[in-house]
């Protein structure tokens, strides 16, 4: 724990948050930050400022106030780094980013700007991402099962590429949209990622062939195939199983009067601090199967949908300890309660589906190595259901008034906050450095 306390302090700021009174300077002059700290604008970073440094500042500034409001911010020049990422390691696929993971419109700007497609999944996300501006043969409608109305929004707005996974789904884009350019999803394994998706999505193998007919007698145009290892995928081998199985698909295609050009790889790629060993492998798999079943000559165009990739370690969100209680178990064992101002219905909803707990950072000094008990988190809501893990965590004894702060919050956390109980949704401070602001500036 001591090595998490020490994580809390870089640029030796800790004289400023242990006592939470120390009265700050001008914020401009510490954090290179440009205009007003907490503005509706976008906070610009500059020389030697950083997003970690702004966490802290908050904190300070609401203690000092006397507020605890939970809050996050939003390191965009991440989005940029994360981009060059993953055009180094897979050059030959294009991405585009899954809005569903993270969809604050500076979040789709930067991406816009940056030049990348997008997968959208509703006709809410197709008006999000036309409503910037973004070209529709930059977007795929990669939801298998979409309603009509959203077909046929599709359709108006000249968005061609459409995934599906049945003959049903057939059915409606010939009636709706005959002139799609139809992706065929396929089942994959899946069983090695955090979040399996299979059991919803995708055709089995041995449909496809029936698929490929059905859809040419409807005379639509199938171009390719895609499919989803599953969210956060563990197994990097789950890509060349797959890729091989969409050779297969696109034989099966071909046979039945396609023309198949396109390999839509789907998402799963590990966005989290660290992960970034998981994903050079998880490249390295993918371009060699690429290689071999889809050699460059063949004119394949190669995609995928990348969401916590880029978003995930975009933000870090910070919340503050509102409530606790102490109970003594049989034997002797201490065990402690706190209580957040935010909870499973706030950012923190896909917590209960991440296999292990996360530790955060404690906002607090200790004079020596401190104790750690077995701690539950509970949310602010009267829900008993809302809590952030279904395991205790082995934490300190904190009291009321603390902050905690949790790195990596940028996927699927906020995107997926509701106002149950009354409790509003976290707010969101976005920060970019100037490269960014001038990128942003210089977009069409």
């Amino acid at each position: 724990m001591s090595t998490r306390m020490s994580e809390l302090c870089p640029e030796n700021t800790s004289a400023g948050v242990s006592g939470m009174s120390t009265h700050p300077g001008d914020p401009r002059e510490q954090l290179g930050v440009s205009g007003s700290l907490w503005p509706s604008e976008p906070i610009i970073l500059g020389p030697g400022g950083s997003a970690r440094q702004l966490v802290l500042r908050k904190i300070q500034e609401l203690s000092i106030e006397g507020r605890q409001d939970p809050f996050m911010v939003a390191d965009l020049d991440v989005l940029a780094s994360r981009h060059q990422t993953f055009l180094q390691a897979l050059p030959q696929v294009q991405p585009f980013y899954a809005v569903k993971c993270n969809n604050r419109p500076r979040v789709l700007l930067v991406l816009a700007a940056l030049g990348t497609g997008f997968d959208c999944a509703s006709q809410g996300e197709l008006e999000q991402v036309l409503g910037l501006g973004v070209a529709p043969s930059r977007i795929i409608f990669a939801n298998p099962c979409k309603a009509v109305s959203h077909i046929q929004y599709a359709a108006r707005c000249g968005v061609q590429l459409l995934t599906f996974d049945s003959e049903e789904e057939l059915t409606k884009v010939a009636q709706h949209h005959p002139g799609a350019r139809l992706v065929l999803r396929i089942q994959t394994q899946d069983s090695g990622s955090t979040f399996p998706l299979n059991a919803k999505f995708g055709a089995q193998l041995e449909a496809c062939g029936r698929l490929l007919q059905a859809a040419r007698e409807l005379r639509l145009a199938v171009v390719g195939a895609s499919f989803h290892v599953g969210s956060d995928c563990q197994t990097p081998q789950s890509y060349r199983q797959a890729i091989a199985d969409c050779h297969r698909v696109f034989e099966m295609g071909r046979r039945a009067g396609h023309h198949m050009s396109l390999l839509d790889l789907g998402g799963g790629f590990p966005g989290i601090e660290g992960s970034e060993a998981k994903f050079e492998e998880m490249a390295r798999v993918i371009n060699a199967a690429r290689a071999e079943y889809f050699p460059e000559g063949t004119g394949v165009q190669v995609i995928a949908e990348p969401g916590r990739f880029y978003a995930e370690s975009v933000c870090t969100a910070v919340v503050n300890i509102i409530a606790k209680k102490a109970s003594l178990e049989p034997g002797g064992q201490r065990k402690l309660a706190y209580y957040l101002n935010e909870g499973y219905y706030g950012a923190f909803r896909i917590f209960h589906r991440e296999p292990v707990p996360r530790t955060p950072i404690v906002v607090k000094e200790f004079p020596s190595e401190p104790c750690l008990f077995p701690c539950t988190l509970y949310g602010p809501t009267c829900d008993a259901f809302d809590r952030l893990f279904q395991k205790e965590m082995q934490l300190p004894e904190l009291d009321v008034g603390d902050w905690l702060i949790f790195p990596d919050m940028g996927a699927y956390k906020s995107s997926m906050s509701s106002t149950f109980n009354g409790f509003p949704i976290i707010t969101v401070y976005d920060a970019m450095g100037p490269q960014i602001r001038s990128l942003l500036e210089s977009a069409p």
